[in-house]
């Protein structure tokens, strides 16, 4: 639960100042395009802290290096609620991508080490349930948060939490001493595995198809379905809600069939995606198909995680290459989305990124079940 908690609060950080640019932007004196930077910095930073943190760390016992990420998570929010001008703030953002990186790359492997093996598909269920629920409450009441008094108190809150689960993790985990160090040529090496190969490969193909048309979810809501915007905030509190209970569901799932669960993942997210163009100009359809997107996609970090867990020589090592790959894709997806919808328009995002979807199956498809263990 404190790891959990630990990554509701990364994520959260990583989005709060989506609900909060307009707040920042006229506070510091930046354009918002200047402010979207807070989004785009510690999601790059993040990619490549996931996999080169564990290697600077070295045989750094795993539960101190998780309460000093959360440590240096807390001080970034408190400098963060403090800073006098943009560019001070932007670099706290930099510590934040540090801390999520870092922290995922660790606690995505962790649940093997924490409890009875019967009982590691429903930890990593929980664990994982921080990301969904950072979208379902923790960004929704940081912004509100935000908008009721001040960013600055929203950065403030964030700060306290964060100190609260760096004193839990601290006394809550047991010693958790590296058992294989990372290094950089273990993470080459991961991928002569092919489960590993090709987790790596349908985790970038669904993450930036996902975030190539999610990031344009607004519009495609207003435009193709006629739902009015003060609808839409509701449908994607929905829509988190039904991302956790994936998450859930999936956790069970992917623990006795983790290829199954794998393959059946972009089929669905595939089928949300190519119909929405057409039986999305129906509001009631277009919102069925928008929660069966949000219950798929909220499965996808556990599922993806139990594949590389059960095909990686080092899970470690492969914890990190995932999280690189799946930071590095939210950015890729999201600036690739802006392409398409300035060229062919909503529509045209939302078939491209069932493209990427129907790739990602056919791969999995052409895999043997027997590269992460029962089918």
């Amino acid at each position: 639960m404190a790891v959990m908690v630990g990554i509701f609060l990364l994520v959260t950080a990583e989005q709060l100042p989506i609900g909060l640019l307009s707040q920042v932007a006229g506070t510091l004196s930046v354009t918002p395009g200047v402010a979207g930077l807070l989004i785009t910095v510690p999601g790059v930073v993040a990619a490549f802290a996931a996999p080169l943190l564990p290697v600077a760390v070295g045989r750094l016992d795993r539960r101190l290096m998780l309460t000093g990420l959360m440590a240096l998570m807390t001080l970034a929010s408190l400098l963060g609620a403090v800073a006098g001008s943009f560019a001070v703030l932007l670099a706290t953002r930099v510590l934040v991508g540090v801390c999520i990186g870092g922290f995922w790359a660790i606690a995505g492997g962790l649940a093997s080490r924490l409890v009875a093996l019967e009982q590691v598909p429903r930890a990593m269920a929980v664990i994982f349930s921080g990301v969904a629920g950072a979208s379902v409450l923790g960004v929704p009441a940081g912004s509100w948060l935000g908008e009721q008094t001040d960013w600055r108190i929203a950065f403030a809150a964030l700060a306290g939490l964060s100190l609260a689960v760096t004193v839990a993790l601290w006394a809550l985990l047991p010693r958790l001493p590296a058992r294989q160090p990372v290094r950089l040529a273990s993470l080459g090496g991961q991928f002569a595995s092919r489960g590993v190969r090709v987790g790596v490969s349908v985790t970038a193909l669904i993450v930036v198809g996902h975030f190539a048309a999610y990031t344009f979810i607004s519009p495609i809501l207003q435009d193709i379905a006629g739902i009015p915007l003060a609808s839409v905030s509701g449908l994607l509190l929905l829509y988190g809600g039904a991302g956790l209970a994936g998450n859930f569901l999936a956790g069970s799932a992917a623990g006795r069939h983790p290829y199954r669960t794998v393959l059946v993942i972009p089929v669905l997210l595939a089928v949300a995606t190519l119909a929405f163009p057409w039986l999305g100009r129906q509001a009631p359809m277009a919102i069925a198909l928008l929660m069966l997107w949000g219950a798929v996609f909220g499965s996808i970090s556990v599922s993806l995680q139990t594949w590389i867990l059960k095909s990686a020589p080092n899970a470690e090592a492969a914890t990190a290459l995932m999280a690189f790959v799946f930071n590095l894709a939210i950015g890729v997806g999201a600036l690739a989305g802006g392409q398409v919808v300035d060229s062919i328009g909503l529509s045209g995002v939302l078939l491209a990124a069932g493209g990427l979807f129907t790739l990602a199956a056919g791969i999995v498809a052409r895999t043997p079940s027997r590269v992460v263990g029962r089918s």
